[in-house]
């Protein structure tokens, strides 16, 4: 009896661990910093400024125990366009806009997570109140519009290449990425990460974080 309690709890944490490694997002391709992509002056591009209100980058955290999801906000941002298509841009994250979605926003837990999101064990948005993203390039590889961009995140920068669709109607462009996760350890994150301490036990949290980026912009 005892044996076949044990198998059904092998089985079902195998299920468990192959659903999990199936649903994960794909991590970016991530390497040292690139220079900004330019746009020469023989090309005729317009800008496109970032609808702030209407544009949310969406972050999941996880730990052994379960994860932890909310949004981010920018600050301010543009894309380059030239003949419809994006030849550049740059955007600054306003890291102190950190929202936890999963937890109600009246309970205790809710403030205690944001507050140490946003302190010097993570992000120190005190000292670092803005990451920003900067485009390096965009081209399409195996059928998927591919986006790099450096992104710096403290006193860190790292290129890093995600998938994206892209419309452009009328002068409204939209951005969105597929979900893909950066290892936060490329940035000295450090806090809980088993890249940095031993002996952790199960109080580890990921290194992985999962975002899912939707940006707004319209011809200014």
């Amino acid at each position: 009896m005892k044996k076949n309690f044990a198998t059904i709890l092998f089985i079902s944490a195998l299920i468990i661990s192959v659903t999990a490694c199936k649903d994960k997002a794909k991590e970016a391709t991530t390497t040292e910093a690139e220079t900004p992509a330019t746009t020469e002056t023989t090309i005729d591009h317009e800008a496109y400024l970032v609808n702030t209100a209407e544009s949310t980058i969406e972050w999941k955290g996880f730990k052994p125990t379960g994860s932890h999801h909310g949004t981010i906000t920018l600050e301010r941002g543009s894309f380059n366009v030239a003949n419809g298509k994006i030849v550049g841009g740059s955007f600054i994250i306003d890291m102190t806009s950190i929202v936890v979605s999963d937890i109600p926003a009246d309970d205790k837990d809710n403030a205690k997570l944001q507050g140490h999101l946003s302190s010097a064990d993570f992000f120190d948005v005190e000292k670092y109140p803005n990451a920003s993203f900067t485009i390096t390039g965009l081209k399409e590889v195996d059928g998927k519009l591919m986006l790099s961009g450096n992104l710096s995140l403290k006193e860190t920068k790292n290129n890093i290449t995600f998938p994206v669709t892209v419309s452009n109607i009328d002068g409204a462009l939209t951005l969105t990425s597929d979900a893909f996760t950066i290892d936060r350890s490329k940035w000295n994150v450090k806090y809980g990460s088993k890249s940095f301490f031993d002996n952790l036990g199960d109080k580890f949290i990921n290194d992985d974080i999962e975002l899912k980026i939707m940006v707004k912009a319209a011809k200014s």
